[in-house]
């Protein structure tokens, strides 16, 4: 795989990238706790179906920059996925893969732009409709006590402790018996510096910050919420220990038609990583159909 970097929606994005220079680009959105280096199985299969696969490293994650806007509203990271694609000259055929906050990402970006899009792909965070009051369940409130501890200043100190051996245990805890200590080496490279850790807690901060003061940003994040046209992939593991398999709802219900639902059964939350034959099988499958 190749590194490089691109200048996109004000900022420098580092990526990984493989396949040829010519095929529909295929954009691999990662969330947290990973980086770009999760899709390491997913970019070579991209790249033999002919798809030019890039997977940027999202703002604030190093290599690439810390957003001086300190924006990490999901209307704003579905306009990075955006404004990647015309940085990177991708057209109509492109597809957009999301995981986790890749996925906000993604029902943002498909909805908003659909034009950009032919087919997308998301796993670990179902539409908001269709999880509606399930995240508020006593279980899923449970499992995700994180994202009311990351509002508190107290985070950044509790995070990076013991060489942030917090992450090892989200790890340890979301994917159930998967050894992810290469993964987690590499997060832990890309939130070293405590401007790094600071963005990443940010996107949880900005959860509950109410809409974005910039319009095209509201308009994005509201786009987020609804039934993007394009047919959609969704994945999720059945041993999610992030977001339980009974918190997601009926998943497509709440997307296009010729849209489609799989659970890998034996995997966690970072699936992708846990199943890659399995989960990319899938997505190929799906965005070659």
């Amino acid at each position: 795989m190749d590194h490089k970097r691109v200048n996109a929606n004000g900022m420098e994005f580092a990526y990984l990238s493989d396949g040829p220079t010519d095929g529909p680009l295929a954009l691999c959105l990662h969330g947290f706790p990973d980086t770009a280096h999760t899709w390491r199985y997913l970019l070579p299969r991209l790249a033999d179906a002919g798809f030019r696969a890039v997977a940027p490293f999202l703002r604030g994650y190093a290599p690439t920059s810390v957003p001086s806007d300190g924006r990490y509203d999901t209307g704003t990271l579905a306009l990075d996925a955006c404004e990647l694609h015309r940085a990177l000259d991708g057209n109509g055929d492109a597809v957009i893969i999301g995981h986790d906050w890749g996925a906000f990402a993604t029902y943002g970006a498909a909805a908003i732009q659909p034009e950009r899009w032919r087919r997308v792909v998301t796993a670990a965070v179902a539409p908001q409709a269709s999880m509606a009051d399930g995240f508020f369940t006593f279980d899923q409130l449970r499992r995700s006590w994180y994202v009311f501890f990351f509002q508190t200043p107290l985070a950044e100190y509790a995070v990076s402790l013991n060489d942030h051996a917090f992450i090892d245990r989200l790890w340890a805890d979301w994917s159930p018996g998967f050894d992810g200590s290469w993964d987690v080496a590499r997060v832990k490279e890309a939130l070293a510096s405590p401007e790094n850790l600071t963005a990443a807690i940010g996107y949880y901060r900005a959860m509950f910050s109410g809409p974005p003061d910039d319009p095209e940003s509201a308009a994005a994040q509201a786009a987020g919420g609804t039934v993007a046209p394009q047919p959609t992939l969704y994945v999720h593991g059945a041993d999610d220990g992030c977001m339980g398999i009974d918190t997601i709802g009926p998943v497509t219900d709440f997307l296009a038609p010729g849209s489609e639902m799989v659970i890998v059964k034996g995997a966690g939350h970072f699936m992708h990583v846990e199943r890659p034959d399995e989960v990319n099988e899938h997505i190929i499958r799906f965005i070659t159909s």
